[in-house]
């Protein structure tokens, strides 16, 4: 795709743009009638028709020039880059601002650029609010005060390793077997050395920072939308990383010897 773009682009710049627009935002954890409406938005302000195939893996567009009919099919591959809110909520504004005309395409090229390429997120910051998160949901079930301290150290260790895994391009369900295996280890040191009143309750949340709920919920609510083949794939892809986590949360049940089943 070229960085630059008239203010009027051809339907074949168009239609590369708009094809990887639409696997960066499935890619990002968005759903598939989101997708659908943001690039048929965008398509419409270029006074083009869209008919898009959204596929677990693939974007297959189909662009069509309202007044010359000329069209043009493109296709791009979703890249496996992991939910992020950032990349979402900023492709879906840049919709709105072609969509509104506030930008020419080549403007709208370099805020896409600048949306893909830009890391706004702090990993430090984030891995302190995961842990404090999942503490107060330890809290929420019950836990006391020293639960809560050692599933806020197990969610800690956990999600920094995930962050240093995944920043490797480990496989996802190696990183979910070791990371759940962590912290259960880690959140199993309550019932070994009998620290507070409530040590299952910490054993318990320590690993529910990896529970895959974003595949959960897009799988069921493409499932509304008649999008059966990405809900069948996002749901298979769910019930595959919360195996892993299982598998690695009996392995550190069974090593610290906490007795849970």
């Amino acid at each position: 795709m070229t960085s630059e773009g008239s203010p009027t682009p051809c339907v074949k710049e168009t239609c590369v743009f708009l094809t990887e627009y639409g696997a960066r935002l499935l890619a990002a954890g968005a759903t598939c009638i989101r997708i659908e409406k943001n690039v048929s938005r965008m398509a419409h302000a270029y006074g083009m028709c869209a008919e898009m195939t959204v596929m677990p893996r693939h974007i297959h567009l189909t662009l069509t020039d309202i007044h010359s009919g000329d069209m043009i099919t493109s296709t791009a591959a979703v890249r496996d880059t992991g939910a992020n809110f950032a990349v979402n909520t900023g492709l879906s504004r840049l919709s709105w601002e072609i969509a509104d005309g506030r930008i020419d395409f080549g403007e709208a090229l370099r805020r896409y650029h600048d949306i893909i390429t830009s890391n706004r997120q702090n990993p430090w910051g984030v891995l302190l609010l995961v842990s404090l998160a999942n503490a107060a949901f330890c809290r929420l079930f019950g836990g006391d005060v020293y639960a809560m301290a050692i599933t806020g150290m197990a969610t800690l260790a956990g999600f920094r390793i995930r962050q240093l895994l995944l920043g490797r391009s480990v496989d996802i369900r190696l990183v979910f077997i070791i990371c759940s295996f962590v912290s259960s280890v880690l959140g199993a040191t309550g019932i070994l050395f009998s620290i507070g009143s409530t040590p299952a309750i910490a054993l318990g949340t320590s690993v529910l920072y990896l529970v895959p709920g974003i595949p959960f919920l897009n799988s069921f609510s493409d499932m509304l939308c008649r999008h059966y083949l990405c809900a069948f794939s996002r749901f298979a892809d769910a019930l595959v990383l919360t195996c892993c986590l299982s598998i690695g949360l009996c392995a550190g049940v069974w090593l610290m010897n906490a007795n849970m089943f």
